[in-house]
């Protein structure tokens, strides 16, 4: 069975490609693309980290940052082989969330023992990365694609917090976890899957309100 852990370092690993491929868009150099690689691939974890009070996980443990360094060189020389970057982005980026929701899901869950806490862990932990690494590259932001994305880290996190409490391991249950997420995102993206939009209205004059 496959080691929690291992959903850590398959967070970081393709969070990281997926800021590289965004530094090759805006075609930066490769210190350009190490940065952005580290940002993304750790921004997430670094966030629930601070919140939960722990020590960050890559100052503990700085295999992370060679993790994403390396992943970032291998981008750097292979990204023009690829037709379409910005539709891999989003494909490396679900699987991504689907791996990231279930550790930062596990590791809320092992320091606070509330599955409250686990489930808003597992999805600040799959969403953070990418939002900063949207904001960085001034791409347009994944949270405002039309597709389920937000909900798709809910989903995996929420599976995870659940099976886990009911007594399933904790490797099945980051399996189980992943797969909800990722089957959700992916079918969001091959689909279209969307919830209703807000419609707004014309706001009522001063004067009515009074």
């Amino acid at each position: 069975m496959i080691p929690i852990l291992a959903f850590d370092y398959a967070g970081v690993a393709v969070f990281a490609a997926t800021g590289a491929l965004a530094a090759s868009r805006k075609e930066l150099d490769i210190i350009g693309f190490v940065f952005m690689a580290c940002v993304t691939g750790t921004g997430g974890g670094t966030l629930r980290d601070l919140i939960l009070g722990v020590p960050v996980f890559w100052t503990v443990n700085q295999d992370y940052i060679l993790v994403c360094a390396g992943v970032a060189v291998i981008v750097y020389f292979t990204a023009h082989l690829i037709e379409s970057r910005y539709k891999l982005l989003l494909w490396l980026d679900a699987i991504g969330l689907a791996a990231y929701c279930v550790f930062g899901a596990y590791k809320g869950l092992i320091v606070t023992g509330s599955a409250t806490i686990a489930i808003v862990m597992g999805v600040m932990t799959a969403t953070f990365g990418g939002i900063v690494r949207d904001i960085a590259a001034q791409e347009p932001s994944v949270l405002l694609r039309p597709e389920i994305y937000v909900t798709a880290a809910l989903a995996g996190a929420g599976t995870f917090t659940l099976l886990a409490i009911l007594g399933l391991t904790m490797p099945l249950s980051a399996v189980l976890g992943a797969l909800a997420a990722f089957t959700v995102r992916g079918g969001a993206l091959w689909f279209g899957w969307t919830f209703p939009p807000y419609r707004s209205r014309p706001g009522r004059r001063p004067e009515d309100v009074m």
